[in-house]
């Protein structure tokens, strides 16, 4: 039996921000269309991950990055188009950050970036984006309003959406609810359900049960290294392979 090509391959990545390193040599693979999710206590280096994997961590002074990263069997470090990689690896932030521009301008910027222009084909991308972001249907009657405008579950969906505009194959969230109520948190969870059929989902959450109902497999990083990365199921069980994980999910700490 031939064993697939990881999406995701990481190699003794190691991230240093000035003297302080922050990530300690870590090693795993992400299969494709698979959700990882990644749990641990802060500081622990979860979104550094994030950041190491889509290479915005280069936006950092000082932050010094080693060890390999791949995806589809290509190191990304070695990737002279950079932009091009970011485009393949959707990212959404804890907080929804909103361009000033209208709810169709939001979702059609990359697109246009990317050189389409076409206007048909600008809004069969925005309508099929925010229908997978599960926003069509709330606003495909004011398009033309500021995407400020809309309420923070509203604009974190919208971020979703602006993130898949570019048909991206990786999708990366970082705490994507924590500042929305608990409703729209199952609704986004509803759409990353339907999108692993062709995307591979990376999540970092604190919510230790988001990651039991989302994930097939999860990882817990603890001040840089992993502890333990197992099927979900496992890591939630009565008997992971290290203590602390069980202590971890149980809220003994964290």
């Amino acid at each position: 039996m031939v064993t697939p090509t990881p999406k995701i391959s990481v190699e003794n990545l190691r991230l240093s921000y000035g003297h302080k390193e922050v990530l300690h040599g870590v090693s795993f693979a992400i299969a494709p269309n698979e959700i990882l999710a990644v749990i641990g206590p802060a500081q622990s280096g979860k979104t550094s991950l994030l950041r190491c994997i889509n290479r915005t961590v280069e936006f950092t002074p000082g932050a010094v990055m080693s060890g390999t990263v791949r995806v589809d069997g290509e190191d990304l470090m070695r990737m002279a188009d950079v932009y091009g990689l970011r485009r393949r690896i959707g990212m959404v932030a804890p907080l929804p950050v909103g361009l000033p521009l209208t709810i169709y301008d939001n979702v059609a910027f990359a697109p246009r970036c990317a050189g389409l222009t076409a206007k048909a084909e600008l809004d069969a991308r925005v309508e099929t984006c925010l229908r997978q972001a599960a926003l069509w249907d709330e606003v495909k009657d004011r398009l033309d309003s500021l995407g400020t405008k809309l309420s923070g579950g509203q604009q974190q969906r919208l971020t979703i959406a602006r993130a898949l505009s570019h048909d991206p194959e990786i999708l990366c969230l970082d705490e994507f609810s924590i500042a929305i109520d608990p409703v729209t948190t199952m609704r986004i969870e509803d759409v990353l359900q339907e999108l692993r059929a062709h995307v591979t989902i990376v999540l970092v959450t604190n919510l230790t049960q988001q990651a039991r109902r989302l994930a097939d497999r999860t990882m817990f990083l603890w001040n840089g290294d992993i502890v333990e990365m197992a099927d979900t199921d496992v890591i939630f069980g009565d008997t992971p392979r290290d203590r602390r994980t069980f202590d971890y999910v149980n809220g003994v700490f964290g």
